[in-house]
């Protein structure tokens, strides 16, 4: 039987597919999103083909020669092999050392096991040039401290560490975050699993390191293989340490690679430079989907119904291990900082005999230097404004893809999983040629509005989907009840959702002033002498051929004090906003319990 489609049926199909205000809106986020997040990378992909002499000025010319040419240069596919290498070398030692520790703080009677987990969110908060800076007055191969001492002992003409080696490199990483980063994702990991199987292995004879292996670890390949996905798209994120401490002896991964052949040839090698830029997203490209595939084999779930917690009780043998962690923790934090203290009184940091050998010029040099005091600024501006204004963006975002029914949003969820696999480098390159090769946005070049454009969205796939997360948490009901008692959408945001939010948004923002402030490749192509920012400053004061290693190591902790010091104030502060455990609520006039929408506000009495 033919079906016969009424007027109304139809006018019913053209007012569905007939695009509304929610429509708009979404274009809007998706151009705008796109523009700054996806299209620079295009604009990488099509420059490699641009050979004309002066690239964003005058007419393009098509061409191959710049593939010719870079895949004719001898260090354009050995710095891609070069960051390969660094990555899997620091991966292989540091995975496997933060599992044991991971599971020693998570399952074992250690003392002091939830001080030492938060220790290493300190770890991760000390930024990476500040690390490294601190481990080349170590063991700098000449002057380092520690070199200096060993040359003292008996047997000894010099020290034998070599921080401007490979093996350095890997060293200086494994030290800034290498380790701590998985032990704070694998940490709660290894807490939440159920003690039950590790009991029954015990009870059947074996033990505690047997039932280790032979249980523990096998039940918690999941979460493991879950971290080491997500470590994958680290691979080409790394700047500062390989510039530091390879190109003294002429190593060079892809991204010091493309720093060199734009800021320091002359003239500037944009077309290799783009050529390397367009390689290095074509491994990248292999690599999402490839984690993606990890991510999507296994179900990551460590904690069930049937959960019971169970601590292992190694007797003494806990002080040893609190003592072999805790032993690690000093060469994570204290060392490096202690050590950038210490040599920036001194005239020539590792110069024992030199006289005088203290001095306080270092500290006068720095804090009587405009350059500082501009760089100061600007790391404040962009360090505040980008804890501040993420916080904003990213629940908006995480508002729409979990709370809307706009068309689009898949598209959304990907411009902003893509994001995250484009390297620092290579997201300030494309942004360079925007900027430069768009004659309305030229302006921008140079100024700390650029620079704020990058530092506020450099964070948003983490930000959105941890956002995310809580709002997938909280049930519908929470905003209808709120809406049916009358109350408008920024009603409810600030009674129901902001408290609910508040802890989130502070971890959020904390996580992005942390990154802002100690950020350097995502803005080194992009900022100039008037936008300088202390990590910047630092990095120009301990480049090779400069030479000012103390005053680098002064402003490495004005970046350490600030990262640190106000990242320990906001997590104070987070943990007394939002919603309060154990509180009690008043109840309705006739007696009855307090409504949903009002437990979520947790009003005190």
């Amino acid at each position: 039987m033919a079906t016969v489609r009424t007027a109304g049926d139809r006018g019913g199909v053209i007012r569905r597919l007939r695009p509304g205000p929610s429509t708009f809106a979404m274009a809007l986020v998706l151009i705008t999103l796109g523009f700054y997040l996806i299209y620079p990378v295009l604009l990488l992909l099509v420059n490699s083909f641009n050979t004309a002499p002066e690239v964003f000025v005058g007419p393009r010319q098509w061409g191959l020669d710049n593939w010719r040419d870079g895949l004719n240069e001898p260090r354009l596919l050995g710095s891609l092999w070069n960051s390969i290498m660094i990555w899997a070398l620091v991966v292989g030692i540091s995975f496997p050392v933060a599992v044991l520790i991971s599971w020693t703080l998570a399952r074992t009677k250690i003392p002091f096991s939830h001080g030492l987990e938060f220790m290493f969110w300190v770890s991760f908060m000390m930024p990476s040039i500040a690390t490294t800076i601190g481990w080349i007055m170590l063991a700098d191969p000449d002057i380092g401290f520690v070199n200096t001492l060993v040359a003292k002992l008996p047997f000894f003409d010099r020290g034998p560490f070599n921080i401007f080696s490979v093996p350095g490199i890997v060293w200086a990483h494994v030290m800034a975050n290498g380790i701590s980063i998985k032990v704070m994702l694998l940490t709660p990991a290894f807490r939440n699993m159920d003690a039950t199987m590790e009991e029954a292995a015990r009870v059947g004879g074996a033990s505690n390191l047997r039932t280790m292996a032979r249980v523990t670890l096998p039940l918690m390949i999941s979460p493991m293989v879950l971290v080491f996905a997500l470590q994958m798209i680290r691979i080409f994120q790394s700047f500062e340490t390989e510039f530091l401490l390879g190109i003294p002896f002429g190593f060079f991964v892809y991204s010091t690679l493309i720093f060199e052949m734009v800021r320091s040839a002359e003239p500037p090698l944009y077309g290799q430079a783009t050529v390397l830029a367009s390689v290095t997203l074509l491994v990248i490209a292999f690599i999402i989907p490839l984690q993606r595939w990890i991510l999507s084999r296994r179900r990551y779930t460590t904690i069930s119904g049937q959960f019971r917690p169970g601590l292992i009780d190694f007797g003494r043998w806990n002080i040893v291990l609190f003592a072999a962690i805790a032993a690690l923790i000093v060469l994570l934090t204290l060392a490096p900082a202690f050590v950038l203290v210490w040599g920036s009184f001194m005239t020539r940091a590792g110069f024992f005999q030199i006289t005088p050998t203290w001095t306080l010029d270092h500290w006068r040099l720095v804090l009587g230097d405009e350059l500082f005091l501009r760089s100061l600024r600007t790391t404040l501006a962009l360090a505040i404004t980008a804890a501040l204004a993420s916080r904003l963006m990213f629940s908006l975002l995480a508002y729409i893809l979990v709370r809307t029914t706009w068309r689009g949003r898949w598209a959304l969820d990907l411009i902003i999983w893509g994001s995250a696999a484009v390297p620092g480098i290579l997201a300030g390159l494309g942004l360079l040629m925007l900027f430069l090769g768009t004659p309305v946005l030229t302006f921008l070049y140079g100024t700390i509005w650029a620079l704020l454009l990058v530092v506020v969205i450099q964070g948003n796939t983490t930000g959105t989907n941890i956002t995310k997360g809580v709002y997938v948490q909280v049930g519908a009901d929470m905003e209808e009840q709120a809406r049916v008692s009358g109350a408008g959408w920024i009603g409810t945001y600030f009674r129901i959702w902001l408290p609910l939010l508040m802890p989130t948004m502070v971890l959020l923002a904390t996580m992005n002033f942390v990154l802002a402030a100690g950020t350097t490749s995502s803005i080194i192509l992009l900022a100039s002498r008037e936008t300088m920012t202390l990590s910047l400053l630092a990095l120009e004061f301990n480049s090779p051929g400069v030479g000012l290693r103390e005053e680098a190591g002064i402003v490495s902790l004005f970046i350490m004090a600030l990262t640190v010091g106000i990242a320990l104030v906001m997590r104070a502060f987070g943990l007394r906003m939002g919603v309060q455990h154990g509180t009690r609520l008043r109840k309705g006039a006739e007696g009855a319990p307090p409504s949903a929408a009002t437990a979520a506000v947790g009003v005190r009495t």
